[in-house]
């Protein structure tokens, strides 16, 4: 995916997933750990309380939430301002 900026935390939260689905091990760890399965996660994947799931997993593991932001072309401190705002309700 090529870097990217956004000030819709929606839109960044999805590619926060989407980054994190493409590389397997974070993905595998992910599902693991939150015991959602793929039907689930494909079910849910716009829902921001999974968004802010996920990017409250990516926090747990440091280099993951660095890599996933480097990614997607935004800071670390971005992806847990947009997991606080998915968290309030914000869109």
């Amino acid at each position: 995916m090529p870097p990217q900026t956004t000030n819709d935390p929606h839109a960044l939260a999805l590619a926060a997933l989407a980054q994190t689905l493409a590389d397997e091990r974070r993905a595998r760890r992910f599902l693991d750990l939150t015991g959602i399965g793929t039907d689930e996660l494909r079910a849910r994947a716009d829902d921001p309380a999974l968004l802010a799931e996920l990017i409250g997993f990516l926090e747990a593991h440091e280099p993951d939430l660095v890599a996933v932001a480097e990614a997607i072309g935004v800071g670390p401190a971005d992806l847990v301002a947009t997991r606080h705002l998915l968290d309030r309700g914000e869109p």
